[in-house]
């Protein structure tokens, strides 16, 4: 596993508990700057901020996974019902596909959210080097 996507583990790590933005890029800057040279640091910036979306469906993924997936996950458990009735069998078709489909828009929702936070915390030490009384 690589410097990256360790970084990446780590912020999604962040993201699962409960706390302000601030409070989460102070705890990642401590573990980023015990672990991570400057060079280090550099480089997966720069992977970031190339694999990073600006715009279009990978920035509304990443701002909002919930409200993207929530009508897939409808659509799943509506089909699971009429399908479980048996009144309309195919629908059970239509559950599977729109549940796979949800898991993996949140899944990416969550990963570009924690690269997001990554980089946000990336940010934040590059500016504490050049901005030490700040």
């Amino acid at each position: 596993m690589g410097q990256y996507e360790r970084l990446v583990m780590m912020a999604e790590d962040e993201l699962t508990q409960y706390s302000t933005e601030a409070r989460k890029i102070e705890k990642l800057r401590q573990k980023i700057g015990l672990s991570v040279t400057a060079a280090e640091q550099k480089t997966v910036k720069e992977a970031l901020l190339a694999e990073l979306p600006t715009g279009g469906l990978g920035k509304l993924v990443e701002e909002q996974r919930q409200v993207i997936a929530l009508p897939l996950w409808g659509i799943a458990g509506l089909g699971l019902l009429f399908g479980i009735s048996m009144t309309q069998p195919l629908d059970l078709l239509i559950a599977v596909p729109a549940t796979i489909l949800a898991f993996r828009v949140q899944k990416w929702g969550w990963k570009l959210e924690a690269k997001r936070l990554l980089l946000r915390t990336l940010e934040d030490i590059e500016e504490r080097l050049r901005n030490p009384e700040a």
